[in-house]
């Protein structure tokens, strides 16, 4: 094998062991290099695949800047506009190139502008301000600020960075939501008003039940004071034509004249009261359907619970036993209709539950604790599954079959309560059942 000598030595001169450390030498100096050129080889890869995700990531920060509508200004330290967006060049008709360190003050109004350097200067968050962007055909564009102050690597103020929406934008924005608002008021309304209407429907036996009582009353009435006007009329014919005496008396008591008189005031009143029973029903039906605002007004709660539940109950083929636990008389200030229907849909609902249940029975009780109404409809069939009772306002729920139930009327009850200021609840009876009870305040409460 060939030895190396250091140049200008011969080889026989050097000694065996120095040949074999000088070989050893370079031997590692190489290993050395070669070591250098992997880390290099290396580092310029990582270097690539960093200068590739920056690239990828100011292509994605340039296109998010793109295709924002607000405008973007960010300042340096200084308060020299240091990058803008497209959006605000648009607004200021002013390329990028022509505003990247002018004075980001310049870009508003002359009026604006110490307000802006006030906020740049104590490098404060901005909330809100509205301020005014100068166009380059001199126009100006409102536009509501917020901005940041801008700190690069945990040192010191290093400027702003403002995000601009234009005024226009949001007050088109308030106006949208406005009216999205409007719509869904509209559209609930018409919901209150179909299941009212649905309500209505059912209780049409009802109602033409409780209304042929008096109607019967007055019509049997009116029949006996026509037969009593035709004997007062005859026997006034011969008081008129000189009848003696003695025909008169025995007239008179063939006539039966005394009881006449005496039955003409019962008959009478009792026919004003069962016209007014029928004006009331009328009443309480043009209520009921009516969809114009209702003032609140004075009434007794305990004679409205009795009127719509009755109007319920016989308006059924299968009629459940009604109870009532409720004083003579109970007072309240509240909207008359919307609470009539509250006791409708509940009832309703407790009969709808009831559906198969062996000895069907709804306890109705109401009194006052603490300036509150408490109304409570209670009813012995299965009750309201765990499952449901989180569901059970929600609109178009109902565990009714297809076809047999509109899912509003727990919905449209529990936000009529809300509208009296008040609140439905649910709770499980003793020994089964639900009961649903009504809290109202003893005066008006929100009025929408």
């Amino acid at each position: 094998m060939a030895s190396h000598a250091p140049p200008g030595l011969s080889a026989s001169l050097v000694p065996a062991a120095a040949l074999g450390q000088t070989e050893d030498m370079w031997i590692d100096v190489i290993h050395k290099m070669d070591e250098v050129y992997t880390d290099l080889v290396a580092s310029q890869v990582a270097l690539e695949q960093q200068n590739e995700q920056l690239e990828q990531a100011r292509t994605f920060m340039k296109s998010v800047l793109g295709t924002m509508t607000d405008v973007l200004i960010v300042s340096d330290a200084g308060g020299r506009i240091a990058q803008v967006n497209p959006a605000l060049c648009s607004v200021v008709g002013k390329p990028e190139e022509a505003l990247l360190g002018q004075p980001l003050v310049d870009l508003f109004v002359p009026a604006e502008r110490g307000e802006v350097a006030g906020c740049l200067t104590t490098a404060q968050a901005i909330e809100q301000r509205d301020w005014h962007l100068m166009a380059a055909d001199g126009n100006f564009a409102a536009v509501s600020v917020s901005g940041a102050p801008r700190k690069i690597g945990g040192r010191g103020h290093a400027g702003m960075v403002m995000v601009g929406r234009p005024i226009g934008d949001l007050q088109r924005a308030y106006r949208e939501l406005d009216s999205a608002h409007q719509r869904l008021r509209q559209t609930q309304q018409q919901l209150l008003t179909s299941e009212k209407m649905a309500a209505l429907g059912r209780l049409v036996a009802g109602v033409a039940h409780e209304l042929n009582n008096p109607i019967s009353f007055v019509f049997g009435n009116m029949y006996a004071l026509k037969r009593y006007g035709g004997a007062i009329t005859q026997y006034l014919e011969a008081i008129d034509a000189g009848a003696p005496p003695v025909e008169l008396s025995a007239l008179r008591a063939e006539l039966k004249i005394d009881k006449v008189l005496g039955d003409i005031g019962p008959l009478v009143d009792g026919t004003l009261e069962g016209a007014e029973r029928v004006r009331d029903i009328v009443q309480d039906l043009r209520r009921f359907s009516s969809n114009q605002r209702e003032e609140s007004e004075a009434f007794n709660l305990v004679r409205l619970v009795h009127t719509a539940a009755d109007w319920v109950v016989k308006a059924q083929r299968a009629k459940p036993e009604l109870v009532f636990d409720l004083p003579d008389a109970l007072e309240v200030v509240s909207r008359k209709g919307q609470l009539h229907q509250i006791v409708v849909n509940l009832v309703q609902n407790a009969v709808d539950a009831l559906d198969g249940v062996a000895q069907p029975s709804i306890t109705i009780s109401a009194h006052q604790d603490q300036g509150e109404v408490l109304l409570a409809v209670t009813d012995n069939g299965p009750g309201v599954a765990l499952h449901h009772q989180d569901k059970i306002f929600e609109p178009f729920f109902t565990t009714k079959p297809i076809g047999t139930g509109t899912g509003l009327g727990l919905y449209v009850s529990y936000t009529m309560a809300e509208k009296l200021g008040g609140r439905i609840e649910l709770s499980e009876a003793l020994g089964g059942g639900a009961v649903f009870t009504v809290r109202l305040p003893l005066v008006p409460g929100e009025a929408p």
